[in-house]
């Protein structure tokens, strides 16, 4: 039986590129699983002090459950040997973290 997991679609469009004669490109969609309630995760991390800017706590939630989604399904990849026991420590740290009402009541 297959596993539970959520179903996305995320579509990415270039709106501007960095410099005047530089091409923008067609977007770019994609469907995917994932284990995890992306929403949710956001949600927890938009409510830690951890960015300078608001909307870096969505970027970086989806960008890391991207990544880890693709490492975790290819887990046997020789690519990802030596990186998953500093991944692994990374996400214990940010699992660990306090969020912004713990550190308030400090």
């Amino acid at each position: 039986m297959a596993k539970r997991a959520h179903h996305y679609r995320l579509r990415l469009e270039h709106l501007a590129a960095a410099a005047p004669n530089q091409p923008t490109h067609p977007p770019l969609e994609l469907e995917f699983d994932n284990h995890d309630d992306i929403f949710q995760i956001v949600e927890r991390l938009e409510n830690r002090p951890l960015f300078t800017e608001p909307s870096q706590a969505t970027e970086f939630a989806i960008g890391l459950k991207l990544f880890s989604e693709v490492m975790l399904k290819n887990r046997e990849n020789p690519l990802f040997a030596e990186f998953r026991p500093a991944f692994s420590a990374f996400m214990k740290k940010l699992k660990s973290g306090p969020t912004t009402e713990e550190q308030a009541s400090t």
